[in-house]
């Protein structure tokens, strides 16, 4: 077996944490996903607040069941806990109760997976009561069958990665306090995702409505504000922003739209929170298009592609139409670009661009409407010239694409979404 070490310098004032994972396949391929996976797992624990001050690798077919790594590798990584004054090992895969509880033992610090992790991380940027909620409920489901005597570091005395969010109340309570506390937080969920359908329910129902979708970091927020030439908070790490945004857009058509740009996805997105936040992505429930934006130029583009796509189909979205968006398409090198065709190929609407730089903003724009278009029918009506309120209002829930007046009618020729096809025959139920 081979292990690697790998070193780095810290900050004083932030936590110093090791990282850790197990390479499965020796191959080359194995190795490169490995490596790939640690640099992604350093950046989550960037985002959490730390300094990540070693890399471990190790090579094993499968984790150990009581330990992750082998005996002897645990021996050596304690020696480097304390000889770096580590303060938390971070794992890149989930571990069980068990594993938890016998490294902790062993390490002497603090031992969090992955899965805690992006909770830890999502509890300190949620800023709604709607998010607070949620990442609570989803921790104490988490932390529930990981509670040992080994976790008097959530106390308030000490803090750090891994702290956010329920704090000592509900650690140092017992099983029983923190089951209530858990059936508590779901009624309340309960009431706020009642308050949110209805709520969704008086909003301007009659605009299509597009949901931002992608890995994390993949640029979404950048692309919402070119879009809509907006000011949405945007930063270069993981998770900057979880709270959903919506801004109303007008297209060349004159057609309005409502986008919404929604919380990031990632590989192993903890399955309890996928299900506490449901309210806030049912916005892409609700959606009529889905933007699937893609850093384009990330070396395992394909994989996070394959990512959002299976965390989409498990909200069941799969279905929805879809544009993939190829975003930071200017720091993809012209040479490297004809390697995009093959997702050309699989992807009926596909548009290049750059939102940082405004670059394929237009096409994107024309890109939506093409696709409003195909959900869209074709008719043409002729309303009453004395009812020109009637045709007032068919302007705000279609296209018109043509019109015509004689003395007694004007006769329109519209593109209606199915969204508005009803109330379209409904109003013009009146004028008849």
């Amino acid at each position: 077996m081979k292990e690697t070490f790998e070193y780095f310098t810290t900050h004083k004032e932030r936590e110093k944490a090791i990282i850790v994972s197990i390479v499965r396949s020796a191959d080359e391929a194995g190795r490169a996903a490995t490596t790939e996976h640690l640099d992604e797992l350093q950046r989550l624990a960037d985002t959490a607040g730390a300094d990540v001050v070693m890399r471990v690798q190790q090579e094993r077919p499968i984790p150990d069941v009581a330990l992750y790594l082998g005996k002897g590798k645990v021996a050596e990584l304690k020696t480097h806990v304390e000889m770096l004054e580590a303060q938390i090992v971070l794992f890149d895969d989930d571990l069980s109760p068990v594993q938890v509880r016998n490294l902790e033992k062993e390490l002497g610090v603090k031992v969090l997976d992955r899965s805690g992790l992006i909770l830890d991380i999502f509890a300190s940027r949620a800023r709604s009561r709607e998010a607070k909620t949620q990442i609570e409920l989803a921790q104490l489901e988490y932390f529930l069958p990981r509670l040992t005597r080994q976790w008097t570091h959530l106390s308030k005395q000490y803090g750090g990665i891994g702290t956010k969010g329920p704090g000592e109340t509900q650690i140092e309570t017992d099983r029983r306090l923190i089951q209530t506390r858990i059936s508590k937080l779901k009624e309340k969920l309960g009431l706020i995702a009642r308050q949110h359908s209805t709520r969704q329910e008086g909003r301007n129902d009659e605009l299509a409505r597009v949901a931002l979708v992608g890995y994390t970091n993949a640029g979404k927020s950048s692309l919402l504000n070119a879009i809509t030439s907006d000011n949405v908070f945007v930063e270069d790490r993981l998770f900057a922003t979880l709270d959903s945004t919506t801004r109303g857009v007008g297209l060349d058509s004159g057609r309005k739209i409502l986008i919404t740009d929604t919380v990031g996805f990632i590989r192993k997105l903890p399955a309890k929170l996928i299900a506490s936040f449901r309210t806030t992505l049912s916005e892409i429930e609700h959606a009529d298009i889905l933007l699937h934006v893609v850093d384009v130029g990330h070396a395992h583009r394909d994989e996070h592609i394959t990512v959002v796509e299976e965390t989409l189909a498990e909200l069941g979205a799969a279905e929805k139409p879809m544009i993939l968006v190829l975003n930071k398409m200017d720091l993809v090198p012209k040479d490297e670009r004809p390697s995009l065709d093959a997702l050309r190929g699989r992807y009926p609407h596909i548009v290049s661009v750059s939102a940082a730089k405004g670059y394929g903003i237009a096409s994107l724009r024309e890109e939506i409407e093409k696709v409003l278009a195909e959900s869209s029918q074709e008719m043409t009506v002729q309303v009453p010239i004395n009812h020109y309120e009637i045709a007032s209002r068919l302007h705000e829930l279609a296209e018109v694409k043509e019109r015509e007046y004689d003395d007694r009618f004007i006769t329109l020729k519209l593109s209606v979404h199915q969204r508005n096809s009803e109330r379209v025959k409904r109003l013009l139920a009146k004028a008849a």
